[in-house]
């Protein structure tokens, strides 16, 4: 079983920086997803279990970097030059599986979620 504990979001204006981590009880491969009101669960970014495979939607690529620290079992997610777009919580997501990937359904742990608004 692992555990995950979600920091960071906030409010910020259109250009501006926010970073978001996420505590683990367990050392497995971990995603950061986000969703909108009446929307599907959204890949945003996945790492590998040693943190040297990283893999980036579209919308975010270029923008966002995502990382992990094996000491703390922590996953991090750095996200500059947010867009009013970008406003959704995001959760942070864990498998038990070697092999990363950007569907909802393959991850066993969610975090609660954060919410992350940017204006324009």
């Amino acid at each position: 079983q692992v555990q995950l504990v979600e920091s960071g979001g906030g409010l910020v204006q259109a250009g501006g920086s926010l970073a978001l981590s996420c505590a683990a009880s367990g050392r497995t491969v971990m995603a950061w997803f986000r969703r909108n009101p009446g929307k599907e669960r959204e890949f945003v970014a996945a790492i590998s279990w040693g943190g040297g495979r990283t893999y980036y939607s579209d919308s975010v690529k270029g923008r966002f970097t995502i990382s992990r620290d094996n000491k703390k079992i922590t996953m991090y997610l750095q996200m500059n030059s947010l867009k009013p777009e970008d406003t959704a919580v995001y959760y942070c997501a864990a498998r038990d599986s070697v092999v990363v990937s950007n569907t909802p359904s393959d991850y066993n742990y969610w975090g609660q979620g954060t919410q992350v608004t940017v204006s324009s």
